[in-house]
């Protein structure tokens, strides 16, 4: 199956469980995923295009972004670094495929902000988006893990 690259944003850990909720459904497929919760640019580009032989001959990449937004729009701390490596990136990324998870609280006008400049940003770099993002309202959707559960199946043919 895919190698999938999960990229978490997060600061007090919610994000975390909704990214671990999508590897769980994507390890029960049967699909080869690494889930990121310190995401290091090079160890994840080493990984999309290394560590999987059906990767080299696809050359096809799938990275799932998953975060929620900090502050006045920003990113987490612990996804900034990649986010600027990313930014700072002179490789060809036309084969990185990707989905993006924003969690968030509508009540704040920049909600699910990071994650809507992270895929602002994977396009600007020639990535592809599978479909549109998907946001997690924190302040209404009672059970996200439960939600991206079912958001990943609903999508996993376009893995």
């Amino acid at each position: 199956m895919s190698s999938i690259q999960i990229i978490v944003g997060s600061m007090l850990g919610g994000t975390e469980y909704v990214a671990e909720a999508c590897e769980e459904v994507l390890n029960e497929l049967d699909h080869n995923v690494n889930i990121h919760l310190q995401p290091d640019f090079n160890s994840i580009i080493n990984c999309t295009f290394t560590n999987n032989s059906e990767q080299k001959k696809n050359k096809k990449a799938t990275w799932i972004i998953c975060t929620s937004t900090h502050g006045a729009g920003e990113y987490p701390d612990n996804i900034k670094q990649f986010i600027s490596d990313l930014s700072n990136c002179d490789q060809d990324l036309s084969t990185v495929r990707f989905l993006t998870i924003g969690i968030g609280d509508s009540s704040y006008d920049t909600f699910c902000k990071a994650a809507k400049d992270a895929t602002k940003l994977l396009l600007s770099k020639g990535c592809s988006e599978l479909t549109s993002i998907k946001t997690f309202d924190m302040s209404e959707d009672i059970d996200p893990e439960e939600l991206a559960k079912q958001w990943i199946s609903t999508n996993i043919d376009l893995l």
